[in-house]
């Protein structure tokens, strides 16, 4: 086998033609697909509850070892199908195995779903030549199918995602593939058997529902106009180009008062106010490491997480005032030089006026949309970056309980301490930081929407704060 293949999985999903695609392989000596191995609701198929010697109970305890009999047939080319539930633990093991051929089968997502419906109706799962099918029609749920398409578009994404990440190819396949005599012989080809001068597709398999949709669903005309809301070409997507960012776990900062709360804080906002709250409820600890505070959550059940949202405009006006007055001055000459934000020399921002402060800070904003957009040199430094994607870092670890805001802090603190059994905290003088009159320039809230449109969708923000 050219490939060196030694084994092969099918990504697909129901009713994508993964039957007929075994019963193909099947149909080839010295190739056997063991259906779908890894359902957990059946052992490969319908009706069974062992494979190779491993019964159900046995697979369920740990699954590895049927994958390993599987796949342990030298001169032998053997596979299985996999769908996105299946068992999750058997994935990132077949991935890793680069000996595992990889082949994605995909269908109109449509026509998926109304096979899959109708075969539920029907109880009919697969067609001979000599079966009868059965009529039917179904009624078409919008919310239905745009779960089944989210869940297929997700395992799709994964997975393309894993195989770039570790270098290896896939062999893509459509429904319409299946009957083309040409692309099962390349298919045969690339998995290494080469030997072979022509595949023929599984003919002892027919169409189920061979009419047009508007045959197979009752509701056709509601289905039109509910589709029309779904965008499959994203146009409505906001471009994402924003580096990922970790759990930051040694910032968060713990207090043993009431049950436990703990602080995950995004830079750039009232962090200082939000520690002085805690440290006059008592002791609080810092620096953790993951396995740490994992400790510390396990020994204080009922503790509360939260973490500071603040307006973006506020937000990014305290990363300009520490990039003037505490950042690096290799940062602002790269931003005189290349980026267009008129700085003036450092020793002479002490004495900026306001308005000129003003000003540079609309170049700054600029300089914040590119640099979070991927296009800058300049990394995107935790104080800037989008609240969105630092508590997507935090959710690596751990989400937080409560997400407090700025504009209504002592009401969201004082709830926060009730649920943590602290009656008689009192945060009232935590106060939100004021918004300096510069800010009130429309033209400022636009540039900061411009660099941030992630959060103020994300989290409601006002143009203004």
């Amino acid at each position: 086998m050219t490939q060196g293949f030694r084994s092969f999985v099918i990504f697909a999903g129901m009713r994508t033609g993964s039957n007929l695609l075994e019963a193909t392989l099947n149909a080839v000596r010295g190739v056997t697909c063991f259906g779908e191995a890894f359902n957990p609701y059946m052992m490969g198929w319908p009706d069974k509850d062992e494979m190779l010697g491993v019964t159900r109970a046995a697979r369920e305890a740990d699954p590895l070892p049927l994958l390993a009999r599987l796949t342990d047939k030298p001169g032998h080319l053997p596979g299985f199908r996999y769908f996105h539930d299946h068992d999750p633990r058997v994935l990132e093991p077949v991935i890793a195995d680069r000996a595992c051929a990889k082949i994605i089968l995909t269908r109109n997502p449509l026509d998926s779903y109304v096979s899959t419906r109708l075969a539920w109706e029907t109880n009919q799962w697969k067609l001979n030549e000599t079966e009868v099918p059965i009529p039917a029609r179904i009624t078409y749920d919008g919310e239905e199918f745009r779960r089944m398409l989210s869940a297929a578009e997700d395992f799709r994404r994964h997975v393309t995602g894993r195989l770039q990440a570790t270098g290896q190819a896939a062999f893509h396949l459509d429904y319409e593939d299946l009957r083309d005599a040409g692309v099962m012989t390349g298919l045969l080809h690339w998995l290494g058997r080469t030997d072979l001068e022509r595949v023929e597709p599984a003919r002892d398999q027919v169409p189920q529902n061979p009419q047009e949709l508007a045959q197979k669903v009752t509701n056709f005309d509601a289905m039109q106009d509910d589709l029309r809301g779904i965008d499959p070409f994203g146009l409505h997507r906001i471009p994402h180009f924003e580096p990922r960012r970790g759990p930051a776990v040694p910032s968060f900062l713990a207090a043993d008062a009431g049950r436990g709360l703990l602080f995950m804080p995004v830079r750039g906002g009232p962090d200082r106010a939000i520690r002085d709250w805690l440290a006059a409820l008592g002791p609080v600890q810092g620096a953790f490491t993951q396995s740490g505070l994992r400790q510390w959550k396990r020994a204080r059940p009922g503790h509360r997480s939260f973490t500071l949202l603040r307006h973006p405009l506020l937000r990014a006006w305290d990363a300009f005032d520490h990039l003037l007055m505490r950042g690096k001055p290799e940062e602002r000459e790269v931003l005189r030089g290349l980026h267009r934000v008129s700085l003036p020399p450092d020793d002479a921002l002490s004495r900026l006026a306001r308005d000129d402060r003003v000003a540079i800070f609309a170049d700054f904003l600029g300089f914040l949309r590119r640099n979070l957009n991927g296009q800058t040199s300049l990394p995107t430094q935790p104080i800037w970056a989008s609240q969105s994607e630092v508590l997507s870092g935090f959710a690596r670890f751990a989400v937080p309980d409560m997400l407090v805001r700025e504009d209504r802090l002592a009401e969201d603190l004082r709830h926060l301490a009730r649920a943590t059994g602290l009656s008689d905290a009192d945060p009232d003088a935590v106060t939100p930081a004021l918004i300096p009159d510069a800010l009130r320039d429309p033209r400022l809230a636009e540039a900061a929407q411009a660099a941030y449109l992630r959060d103020y969708i994300a989290f409601g923000f006002g143009l203004m704060p």
